[in-house]
């Protein structure tokens, strides 16, 4: 086992780190839209699903995996309003390969995130 921090992804706001490596999976800690440069969350549905997925895109590269290699991902929405506009953001950042997906509305995440998502992916 191995665990993966990344330079390029905001730092955790609790005691985890960005992902862990077991054998060639890849599991990522849940992601919220937080800038990596102010560790503040983004602002608004489009941005912080945007923010999400490329805190995610960096934590796997470090992890030397992509998108392309997610097997599944495991979304949490505040509301589950926001559930097409995710969708439309998310689908720009996979290459027509989507991976498995569950959707789940809660009632509360860190920091009162719109969003979050957790990853389970292969090394390239």
């Amino acid at each position: 086992m191995q665990r993966i921090i990344s330079n390029q992804a905001p730092d955790a706001i609790g005691p985890y780190i960005h992902a862990t490596q077991f054998n060639n999976l890849i599991f990522t800690s849940g992601q919220i839209g937080l800038d990596p440069k102010t560790n503040k969350v983004v602002e608004g549905i489009s941005n912080q699903s945007k923010q999400v997925m490329d805190n995610l895109a960096s934590i796997l590269e470090t992890a030397d995996s992509d998108l392309d290699h997610v097997l599944k991902a495991t979304v949490y929405l505040s509301n589950m309003n926001n559930f097409q506009t995710f969708n439309k953001i998310y689908q720009n950042y996979f290459n027509d390969s989507y991976p498995a997906r569950t959707a789940i509305e809660i009632s509360k995440l860190p920091m009162d995130a719109l969003i979050e998502i957790e990853m389970v992916a292969e090394i390239k």
